[in-house]
């Protein structure tokens, strides 16, 4: 792995769908009573794109209608804005709305470096498991009023961690960690 620069902002960027339809969960219920969970018929999308902080767990968290290079693009201007004139590289799959032309170009234009993670490794990527976590919290066995409501509460949970439990959570603390020894080795250069 090749030394970044000190100072470099390594982040890790996934994005998840949110349905109206909430994912079941087992849960408690009184014996002999099924756990009740109420849906209206109806589903609805958004898509949460966003990004952790590998050294500080700060996050950058944005909702759109869809997973498209022009939903991608905003948060890359996002990314952007936070780290100001810093190096940023950012770890990520290969969806296509991060490989479109137009993606790599913003990049380009900001400055961002795209590092690629194996297809079909969801397990390499932590903000994955934040991801999982935050369902669970948030949107396992319970339809919220509206998708707009769920996205909102979905976020504002996920920025309401501490910084440290968002790393914590995310496995990056992890002695299993796939990175840990290169950060470690300080081969990520100092913060």
């Amino acid at each position: 792995m090749r030394r970044l620069a000190a100072g470099t902002a390594l982040l890790a960027e996934d994005e998840t769908d949110l349905l109206l339809f909430p994912p079941l969960r087992a849960v408690w219920a009184k014996e002999g009573h099924a756990a009740e969970v109420r849906l209206s018929g109806w589903n609805a999308r958004r898509v949460v794109l966003g990004t952790l902080d590998l050294r500080t767990g700060e996050r950058i968290l944005l909702v759109r209608p869809r997973q498209r290079s022009e939903d991608f693009q905003p948060l890359l201007v996002a990314v952007r804005e936070r780290y100001a004139r810093r190096s940023v590289v950012l770890l990520l799959d290969e969806d296509p709305s991060h490989t479109a032309k137009a993606s790599d170009a913003v990049a380009q234009r900001l400055g961002i470096r795209l590092l690629w993670l194996p297809k079909r490794a969801p397990e390499l990527n932590p903000v994955d498991t934040l991801w999982r976590h935050a369902k669970d919290v948030i949107c396992a066995n319970h339809q919220h009023s509206t998708i707009d409501q769920q996205a909102h509460r979905f976020v504002q949970y996920l920025q309401s961690l501490q910084d440290e439990q968002a790393l914590i959570t995310a496995g990056v603390y992890s002695a299993d960690f796939w990175l840990r020894s290169a950060m470690s080795r300080n081969l990520c250069g100092p913060t």
